[in-house]
Protein backbone atom coordinates (compact mmCIF):
# COMPACT_ATOMS: atom_id res chain seq x y z
CA UNK A 1 0.00 0.00 0.00
CA UNK A 2 1.53 3.41 -1.10
CA UNK A 3 2.29 6.55 1.61
CA UNK A 4 -0.84 8.24 0.47
CA UNK A 5 -3.33 5.70 1.01
CA UNK A 6 -1.57 4.43 4.20
CA UNK A 7 -2.18 7.89 5.48
CA UNK A 8 -6.10 7.76 4.13
CA UNK A 9 -6.91 4.78 5.40
CA UNK A 10 -5.70 6.16 8.80
CA UNK A 11 -7.62 9.56 8.74
CA UNK A 12 -10.75 7.52 8.26
CA UNK A 13 -10.06 4.13 10.46
CA UNK A 14 -7.63 6.01 13.31
CA UNK A 15 -4.22 5.73 14.30
CA UNK A 16 -2.61 6.77 17.53
CA UNK A 17 0.82 7.72 15.08
CA UNK A 18 -1.32 10.65 13.78
CA UNK A 19 -0.76 12.85 17.49
CA UNK A 20 1.95 13.61 16.25
CA UNK A 21 0.82 15.85 13.33
CA UNK A 22 -1.58 17.93 15.69
CA UNK A 23 0.55 20.30 15.74
CA UNK A 24 1.24 20.89 11.93
CA UNK A 25 -2.61 20.30 12.07
CA UNK A 26 -3.44 23.35 14.29
CA UNK A 27 -1.07 26.01 12.10
CA UNK A 28 -3.38 24.47 9.39
CA UNK A 29 -6.42 25.38 10.89
CA UNK A 30 -5.18 28.74 11.73
CA UNK A 31 -4.38 29.34 7.88
CA UNK A 32 -7.11 28.38 6.05
CA UNK A 33 -9.53 30.18 8.68
CA UNK A 34 -7.71 33.57 8.81
CA UNK A 35 -8.00 32.73 4.68
CA UNK A 36 -11.83 32.47 4.73
CA UNK A 37 -12.47 35.12 7.00
CA UNK A 38 -10.13 37.48 4.73
CA UNK A 39 -12.65 37.39 2.04
CA UNK A 40 -15.54 37.12 4.29
CA UNK A 41 -14.19 40.58 5.87
CA UNK A 42 -13.74 42.17 2.37
CA UNK A 43 -10.46 42.47 3.03
CA UNK A 44 -9.37 40.26 0.08
CA UNK A 45 -11.07 40.20 -3.41
CA UNK A 46 -13.53 37.90 -4.53
CA UNK A 47 -15.39 38.18 -7.99
CA UNK A 48 -19.05 38.11 -8.07
CA UNK A 49 -20.45 37.06 -11.34
CA UNK A 50 -23.62 38.78 -12.61
CA UNK A 51 -25.16 35.60 -12.76
CA UNK A 52 -26.16 33.11 -9.76
CA UNK A 53 -22.67 30.66 -8.99
CA UNK A 54 -23.52 27.32 -7.56
CA UNK A 55 -20.47 25.91 -5.92
CA UNK A 56 -20.20 22.24 -5.36
CA UNK A 57 -17.47 20.95 -3.66
CA UNK A 58 -16.37 19.10 -0.09
CA UNK A 59 -14.11 19.52 3.24
CA UNK A 60 -12.92 16.30 2.96
CA UNK A 61 -9.72 14.23 1.32
CA UNK A 62 -11.09 11.77 -1.16
CA UNK A 63 -14.16 11.26 -3.88
CA UNK A 64 -18.05 12.56 -2.41
CA UNK A 65 -20.08 12.01 -5.76
CA UNK A 66 -19.56 15.25 -7.06
CA UNK A 67 -19.07 14.98 -10.55
CA UNK A 68 -22.40 12.93 -10.98
CA UNK A 69 -24.08 15.34 -8.42
CA UNK A 70 -22.88 17.71 -11.27
CA UNK A 71 -24.15 16.30 -13.73
CA UNK A 72 -27.49 15.69 -12.40
CA UNK A 73 -27.65 19.56 -11.58
CA UNK A 74 -26.47 20.41 -15.24
CA UNK A 75 -29.97 18.30 -16.62
CA UNK A 76 -32.08 19.35 -13.86
CA UNK A 77 -31.28 23.27 -14.46
CA UNK A 78 -31.88 22.45 -18.59
CA UNK A 79 -35.04 20.78 -18.12
CA UNK A 80 -36.02 24.35 -16.38
CA UNK A 81 -35.00 26.28 -19.57
CA UNK A 82 -32.05 27.26 -17.73
CA UNK A 83 -28.39 28.12 -19.74
CA UNK A 84 -25.73 26.24 -18.11
CA UNK A 85 -22.25 26.48 -18.08
CA UNK A 86 -19.69 24.41 -15.86
CA UNK A 87 -16.02 25.98 -14.67
CA UNK A 88 -13.85 22.97 -12.75
CA UNK A 89 -9.64 23.39 -11.88
CA UNK A 90 -9.03 20.78 -14.66
CA UNK A 91 -7.06 18.71 -12.27
CA UNK A 92 -3.78 17.16 -13.94
CA UNK A 93 -5.17 18.90 -16.82
CA UNK A 94 -2.09 20.08 -19.75
CA UNK A 95 -4.10 22.92 -21.80
CA UNK A 96 -2.15 25.27 -24.09
CA UNK A 97 -3.42 27.91 -22.59
CA UNK A 98 -6.06 29.05 -19.60
CA UNK A 99 -8.87 29.38 -19.67
CA UNK A 100 -8.93 26.60 -21.73
CA UNK A 101 -12.21 25.84 -23.18
CA UNK A 102 -13.18 22.31 -23.16
CA UNK A 103 -14.46 20.53 -26.39
CA UNK A 104 -15.74 16.81 -26.01
CA UNK A 105 -13.00 15.91 -29.31
CA UNK A 106 -10.01 16.50 -27.11
CA UNK A 107 -8.02 14.44 -24.94
CA UNK A 108 -7.85 13.67 -20.86
CA UNK A 109 -4.13 15.18 -21.04
CA UNK A 110 -5.40 18.10 -22.35
CA UNK A 111 -8.65 18.48 -20.98
CA UNK A 112 -8.75 16.55 -17.29
CA UNK A 113 -10.48 13.50 -17.14
CA UNK A 114 -13.60 14.69 -15.24
CA UNK A 115 -14.30 17.52 -16.86
CA UNK A 116 -13.75 15.84 -20.41
CA UNK A 117 -16.40 13.22 -18.93
CA UNK A 118 -19.08 16.41 -17.91
CA UNK A 119 -18.62 17.79 -21.64
CA UNK A 120 -18.74 14.33 -23.40
CA UNK A 121 -21.85 13.55 -20.96
CA UNK A 122 -23.98 16.83 -21.92
CA UNK A 123 -22.23 19.15 -24.05
CA UNK A 124 -22.31 21.80 -21.38
CA UNK A 125 -20.14 25.05 -21.86
CA UNK A 126 -17.19 23.69 -19.47
CA UNK A 127 -13.88 26.32 -18.86
CA UNK A 128 -10.92 24.90 -17.03
CA UNK A 129 -8.80 27.60 -15.17
CA UNK A 130 -7.05 26.77 -11.62
CA UNK A 131 -8.39 30.32 -11.09
CA UNK A 132 -12.03 29.71 -11.06
CA UNK A 133 -12.94 33.81 -10.88
CA UNK A 134 -11.17 33.98 -14.39
CA UNK A 135 -12.53 30.86 -15.33
CA UNK A 136 -16.26 32.50 -15.06
CA UNK A 137 -15.32 35.72 -16.84
CA UNK A 138 -13.91 33.48 -19.84
CA UNK A 139 -16.96 31.87 -20.02
CA UNK A 140 -19.45 34.39 -20.11
CA UNK A 141 -17.65 36.12 -22.24
CA UNK A 142 -17.90 33.40 -25.20
CA UNK A 143 -21.75 33.12 -24.54
CA UNK A 144 -25.10 33.84 -22.65
CA UNK A 145 -25.77 31.98 -19.47
CA UNK A 146 -28.39 31.96 -16.58
CA UNK A 147 -26.25 29.97 -13.94
CA UNK A 148 -22.45 28.61 -13.45
CA UNK A 149 -21.53 25.52 -11.61
CA UNK A 150 -18.10 25.45 -9.95
CA UNK A 151 -17.01 21.91 -9.96
CA UNK A 152 -15.36 21.66 -6.97
CA UNK A 153 -14.33 25.11 -5.21
CA UNK A 154 -15.09 25.41 -1.62
CA UNK A 155 -12.09 26.38 -1.02
CA UNK A 156 -11.47 29.22 -3.85
CA UNK A 157 -13.24 32.13 -1.94
CA UNK A 158 -11.51 34.80 -5.10
CA UNK A 159 -15.24 33.60 -6.71
CA UNK A 160 -18.09 34.37 -5.16
CA UNK A 161 -20.86 32.06 -4.78
CA UNK A 162 -24.76 32.22 -4.09
CA UNK A 163 -25.00 28.28 -3.18
CA UNK A 164 -22.96 25.99 -1.78
CA UNK A 165 -23.75 22.47 -1.65
CA UNK A 166 -21.16 20.31 0.45
CA UNK A 167 -21.12 16.68 -0.28
CA UNK A 168 -20.06 13.91 2.19
CA UNK A 169 -19.76 9.80 1.47
CA UNK A 170 -22.09 8.76 4.12
CA UNK A 171 -19.63 5.41 4.96
CA UNK A 172 -16.51 7.05 5.84
CA UNK A 173 -18.08 10.42 7.34
CA UNK A 174 -15.24 12.89 8.40
CA UNK A 175 -13.31 10.21 9.43
CA UNK A 176 -11.53 11.56 12.43
CA UNK A 177 -12.57 14.60 12.56
CA UNK A 178 -9.20 16.39 12.03
CA UNK A 179 -8.09 19.10 9.54
CA UNK A 180 -4.86 18.28 7.45
CA UNK A 181 -2.15 16.75 7.75
CA UNK A 182 -3.58 15.04 10.80
CA UNK A 183 -7.22 14.08 9.54
CA UNK A 184 -8.84 14.16 6.26
CA UNK A 185 -10.74 17.76 6.78
CA UNK A 186 -9.44 20.69 4.10
CA UNK A 187 -11.66 22.97 6.67
CA UNK A 188 -12.86 22.72 10.05
CA UNK A 189 -15.96 20.85 10.50
CA UNK A 190 -17.70 23.95 11.80
CA UNK A 191 -17.42 24.99 8.22
CA UNK A 192 -20.36 23.08 7.56
CA UNK A 193 -22.84 25.11 9.29
CA UNK A 194 -22.40 28.07 6.54
CA UNK A 195 -22.86 25.74 3.94
CA UNK A 196 -26.37 25.97 2.36
CA UNK A 197 -27.03 22.00 1.82
CA UNK A 198 -25.22 19.19 2.86
CA UNK A 199 -25.60 15.81 0.89
CA UNK A 200 -24.43 12.71 2.13
CA UNK A 201 -23.63 10.12 -0.50
CA UNK A 202 -25.07 6.83 0.22
CA UNK A 203 -27.07 7.27 2.96
CA UNK A 204 -30.72 5.65 3.03
CA UNK A 205 -32.44 9.12 3.90
CA UNK A 206 -32.43 12.03 4.57
CA UNK A 207 -31.02 13.29 8.13
CA UNK A 208 -31.47 16.21 10.39
CA UNK A 209 -28.02 17.52 9.17
CA UNK A 210 -28.86 17.05 5.50
CA UNK A 211 -30.09 15.39 2.03
CA UNK A 212 -29.64 12.03 1.19
CA UNK A 213 -28.83 10.78 -2.22
CA UNK A 214 -27.38 8.09 -4.02
CA UNK A 215 -25.45 6.66 -6.95
CA UNK A 216 -27.18 4.62 -9.42
CA UNK A 217 -25.76 2.08 -11.79
CA UNK A 218 -27.68 2.38 -15.32
CA UNK A 219 -25.61 0.35 -18.02
CA UNK A 220 -22.83 -0.54 -19.19
CA UNK A 221 -20.82 0.76 -22.27
CA UNK A 222 -18.41 -0.16 -24.23
CA UNK A 223 -15.11 1.47 -24.56
CA UNK A 224 -14.45 0.54 -28.13
CA UNK A 225 -17.87 0.90 -29.60
CA UNK A 226 -19.90 3.27 -27.25
CA UNK A 227 -22.53 0.12 -27.21
CA UNK A 228 -24.73 0.55 -24.21
CA UNK A 229 -26.00 -2.36 -22.86
CA UNK A 230 -28.35 -3.46 -19.45
CA UNK A 231 -26.88 -4.53 -16.47
CA UNK A 232 -27.82 -7.97 -16.88
CA UNK A 233 -25.26 -8.23 -19.64
CA UNK A 234 -22.78 -10.33 -17.29
CA UNK A 235 -24.78 -13.14 -15.28
CA UNK A 236 -24.46 -13.36 -11.20
CA UNK A 237 -21.47 -14.21 -9.65
CA UNK A 238 -19.79 -13.00 -12.74
CA UNK A 239 -16.20 -12.37 -12.51
CA UNK A 240 -14.41 -9.06 -13.58
CA UNK A 241 -11.06 -7.01 -13.64
CA UNK A 242 -12.12 -3.93 -11.68
CA UNK A 243 -10.95 -0.52 -12.45
CA UNK A 244 -11.01 2.77 -10.46
CA UNK A 245 -8.57 5.54 -9.81
CA UNK A 246 -10.86 7.75 -7.88
CA UNK A 247 -11.10 9.21 -4.70
CA UNK A 248 -12.68 6.41 -2.91
CA UNK A 249 -12.18 2.89 -5.40
CA UNK A 250 -13.69 0.74 -2.55
CA UNK A 251 -17.08 2.59 -3.56
CA UNK A 252 -16.98 1.27 -7.08
CA UNK A 253 -15.73 -1.88 -5.65
CA UNK A 254 -18.88 -2.32 -3.50
CA UNK A 255 -21.18 -1.10 -6.30
CA UNK A 256 -19.99 -3.89 -8.14
CA UNK A 257 -20.76 -6.36 -5.43
CA UNK A 258 -23.81 -5.31 -5.34
CA UNK A 259 -24.61 -5.98 -8.62
CA UNK A 260 -24.02 -9.67 -7.84
CA UNK A 261 -20.56 -9.77 -9.96
CA UNK A 262 -17.11 -10.84 -8.26
CA UNK A 263 -14.52 -7.98 -9.11
CA UNK A 264 -11.22 -8.60 -9.01
CA UNK A 265 -10.18 -5.18 -7.33
CA UNK A 266 -7.62 -2.86 -8.91
CA UNK A 267 -7.43 0.39 -7.33
CA UNK A 268 -5.46 3.46 -8.83
CA UNK A 269 -4.81 6.79 -7.11
CA UNK A 270 -6.81 9.13 -8.29
CA UNK A 271 -6.59 11.06 -11.93
CA UNK A 272 -4.26 8.32 -12.39
CA UNK A 273 -2.59 7.58 -16.05
CA UNK A 274 -3.44 4.65 -17.85
CA UNK A 275 -1.84 2.15 -20.62
CA UNK A 276 -2.85 -0.79 -22.47
CA UNK A 277 0.02 -2.72 -20.19
CA UNK A 278 -0.84 -1.31 -17.54
CA UNK A 279 -4.23 -2.82 -17.51
CA UNK A 280 -2.97 -6.14 -18.97
CA UNK A 281 -4.36 -8.73 -16.15
CA UNK A 282 -4.53 -12.00 -15.43
CA UNK A 283 -6.06 -14.26 -15.85
CA UNK A 284 -8.11 -12.45 -19.23
CA UNK A 285 -11.82 -11.54 -18.03
CA UNK A 286 -13.91 -8.65 -18.56
CA UNK A 287 -12.68 -5.86 -17.66
CA UNK A 288 -15.20 -3.18 -15.97
CA UNK A 289 -14.03 0.69 -14.98
CA UNK A 290 -15.34 3.56 -13.84
CA UNK A 291 -17.04 6.52 -16.17
CA UNK A 292 -13.99 8.58 -14.83
CA UNK A 293 -11.29 6.29 -16.13
CA UNK A 294 -12.52 5.76 -19.09
CA UNK A 295 -12.15 8.90 -21.20
CA UNK A 296 -8.69 8.24 -20.89
CA UNK A 297 -8.75 4.27 -22.00
CA UNK A 298 -10.28 4.58 -24.90
CA UNK A 299 -7.68 4.96 -27.52
CA UNK A 300 -6.16 1.18 -26.67
CA UNK A 301 -9.07 0.05 -25.05
CA UNK A 302 -9.91 -3.76 -25.41
CA UNK A 303 -13.35 -5.05 -26.93
CA UNK A 304 -14.39 -6.25 -23.42
CA UNK A 305 -13.72 -2.88 -21.59
CA UNK A 306 -16.79 -1.63 -20.38
CA UNK A 307 -17.35 1.11 -18.33
CA UNK A 308 -20.28 1.23 -15.43
CA UNK A 309 -22.60 4.57 -16.01
CA UNK A 310 -23.87 5.93 -13.06
CA UNK A 311 -26.59 8.55 -12.28
CA UNK A 312 -27.24 11.10 -9.06
CA UNK A 313 -30.23 10.27 -7.24
CA UNK A 314 -31.31 13.04 -4.94
CA UNK A 315 -34.24 12.70 -2.74
CA UNK A 316 -37.31 14.56 -3.43
CA UNK A 317 -36.74 16.63 -0.80
CA UNK A 318 -33.77 17.88 -1.67
CA UNK A 319 -34.76 18.81 -5.49
CA UNK A 320 -37.56 20.50 -3.81
CA UNK A 321 -35.57 22.67 -2.09
CA UNK A 322 -33.19 23.16 -4.77
CA UNK A 323 -35.87 24.46 -7.24
CA UNK A 324 -37.10 27.17 -4.26
CA UNK A 325 -33.06 28.28 -4.26
CA UNK A 326 -33.11 28.38 -8.01
CA UNK A 327 -36.35 30.24 -7.82
CA UNK A 328 -34.54 32.92 -5.39
CA UNK A 329 -31.96 33.32 -6.86
CA UNK A 330 -33.13 33.80 -10.71
CA UNK A 331 -35.62 36.32 -9.41
CA UNK A 332 -33.01 38.17 -7.07
CA UNK A 333 -30.82 38.53 -10.68
CA UNK A 334 -33.61 40.19 -12.72
CA UNK A 335 -34.53 42.79 -9.96
CA UNK A 336 -33.36 46.11 -11.26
Amino acid sequence: MALADRLLAAWYAGHPALAVLRPLEALYRRVVTRKRNRFLSGQSASYRAPVPVIVVGNITIGGTGKTPMILWLIEHCRRQGLKVGVVSRGYGAKPPQLPWRVLAQQSAEQAGDEPLLIVQRTGVPLMIDPDRSRAVQALLASEPLDLILCDDGMQHYRLARDLELVLIDAARGLGNGRCLPAGPLREPVERLQAADAVLFNGASADRPDGFAFRLQPSALVNLRSGERRSLDLFPAGQRLHAVAGIGNPQRFFNTLLGLNWQPVPHPFADHAHFSAERLAFSPPLPLVMTEKDAVKCRAFAADDWWYLAVEAQPTAAFSAWFDSQLQRLLAAQRKP
